[in-house]
C-alpha cells in the first residue's frame, strides 16, 4: 500500500475520505513531529491572529531544545498565490479569510520565536486552494508530505501548531487516514475559540487520534 501511495497524487490518497485506520496492536517505531503553520500572519498582529500563537512558537522551540527524540521534524506553511475564494474582503472566518500568508511575504515566514534549525523540510500548501491540511503540501522538490514520510519509514506522528480547529485538525485527521499513529500535543497547539476547539477535539478522539496533555 505504501508503494502505491508514492505513485499517485495527493488528491487520490484519500479518495472519498475512507474510514480511519486504527493502530490496534501494531508497534510504531519511527515518529516524526509536524509543526503546523507557525507563521507571522497567524500570530498576534497578523491578519488572521490566533491568541497565544507568538508565545506558542517559543514553547515549541523550548520543547525541541529538550531533544524529545523524534526521528524527523518537519513544518508546514500556508503559501498562497491565488487561492480563489479562500481570500475575501468580506470573510466569514469559516471558509473565507482576509488575505494572509502570501507566497514570499514576511507574513508567510515563520514566527521569529520558532527555532527552525532542527526542521528538515518545509511543506508549502494552499498555492491555489485553501490548503488546510499539511498533507496537501509539497517541499521545494515537489515531494508531498506523505510521500516524504513514507520514504523515511515514518509510521507515527505528533502534530503541534495552529490553529487547532483548522490546519492542525486537518493535518492530524489526514495523518490518521493514512494509517499513521497520530497524536496531537495539546499544550503545543492554539485554537481560535474554546467551543470550536472542544468540538474538534471530540472529532479527533473519534478518529483514534491520541490527545496528549491539555490545551493552554
Amino acid at each position: 500500500m505504501g508503494r502505491a501511495i508514492l505513485r499517485i497524487n495527493m488528491g487520490a490518497v484519500f479518495p472519498g475520505r475512507p474510514a480511519y485506520k486504527r493502530p490496534g496492536d501494531r508497534v510504531y517505531g519511527v515518529r516524526a513531529l509536524i509543526i503546523v503553520d507557525m507563521q507571522n500572519d497567524f500570530c498576534e498582529g497578523g491578519p488572521v491572529p490566533v491568541a497565544g500563537a507568538h508565545a506558542l512558537a517559543t514553547s515549541i522551540s523550548d520543547y525541541l531544545a529538550r531533544q524529545p527524540g523524534y526521528a524527523h521534524i518537519v513544518a508546514t506553511q500556508d503559501f498562497h498565490i491565488d487561492p480563489g475564494d479562500h481570500f475575501s474582503d468580506r470573510p466569514d472566518f469559516a471558509t473565507s479569510w482576509p488575505p494572509h500568508c502570501r507566497a514570499g511575504s514576511l507574513g508567510a515566514g515563520f514566527d521569529p520565536g520558532l527555532d527552525t534549525s532542527a526542521i528538515e523540510a518545509v511543506f508549502h500548501k494552499g498555492a491555489y486552494s485553501a490548503g488546510y491540511s499539511g498533507f496537501e503540501g509539497v517541499d521545494d522538490h515537489g515531494t508531498a508530505l506523505l510521500q516524504w514520510l513514507r520514504q523515511r519509514d515514518v509510521d507515527a506522528v505528533d502534530v503541534v501548531g495552529v490553529a487547532t480547529e483548522h490546519c492542525v485538525r486537518h493535518t492530524a485527521m489526514d495523518a490518521a487516514r493514512a494509517g499513521l499513529a497520530t497524536r496531537v500535543l495539546l499544550h503545543l497547539t492554539a485554537g481560535v475559540a474554546a467551543d470550536s476547539t472542544d468540538r474538534v477535539l471530540s472529532e479527533m478522539r473519534s478518529a483514534s487520534i491520541e490527545l496528549i496533555g491539555s490545551r493552554p
